[in-house]
């Protein structure tokens, strides 16, 4: 699992589950979910480190002596950004596992699982859609106003599908119920020095 370089520029490529599977060993396997989505399903020997804190220096000193570092997540749009994040802060041989662990659990590949937990994309939708009804109802009921905030969570769907970013879906995810583990694993081979 190596990647190539431009000359300033390092390329991140996207590998398959089973690429990831046969190099595991000499990769460094990055869980960028949230503390909750790690501790319902993840990679066995991969690392949590959320994207809402993630940490350039610290990914940088646990991918030295590492062949690639391999970003993870649910379906692989938060190890996007989080390549995006590390690679403007000169971290190197990045991948991005495709499809994520989604893709992992439809290839039969080991996970560990744990308590079952809602998912982030499914706690969006919940916010935007009462949001949505919310606004609906309280311009109906108590000021015709209030459809602005229905048209204000409409405009902010339109702008998260443009940009493939989620403003809620980031704020969501700095939640107390998303960012506390009910255990204490979150590395599972690589001692945190």
């Amino acid at each position: 699992m190596k990647t190539t370089s431009a000359r300033t520029e390092t390329l991140v490529r996207r590998v398959t589950p089973a690429e990831v599977h046969e190099g595991r060993d000499g990769a460094l396997l990055v869980d960028v979910s949230t503390p909750a989505e790690f501790e319902e399903l993840h990679i066995d020997c991969s690392i949590l480190h959320p994207l809402s804190n993630l940490e350039p220096r610290e990914i940088r000193r646990l991918a030295e002596n590492k062949g690639s570092c391999v970003l993870i997540c649910r379906s692989g749009k938060r190890a996007g950004q989080a390549a995006e994040k590390l690679k403007a802060n000169g971290v190197t041989n990045l991948c991005i596992l495709e499809g994520g662990i989604q893709a992992w659990e439809t290839a039969g590949l080991p996970l560990t699982r744990g308590q079952k937990i809602m998912s982030l994309e499914r706690q969006v939708r919940i916010a935007a859609g009462s949001l949505v009804l919310i606004g609906a109802l309280l311009a109906f009921i108590v000021d015709p106003a209030w459809i602005a905030l229905s048209g204000f969570v409409g405009a902010g769907l339109v702008f998260a599908g443009i940009t493939d970013t989620c403003g809620m879906g980031m704020l969501i995810a700095r939640m107390p119920w998303n960012t506390r583990s009910r255990s204490s694993v979150h590395s599972c081979c690589v001692s945190a020095k």
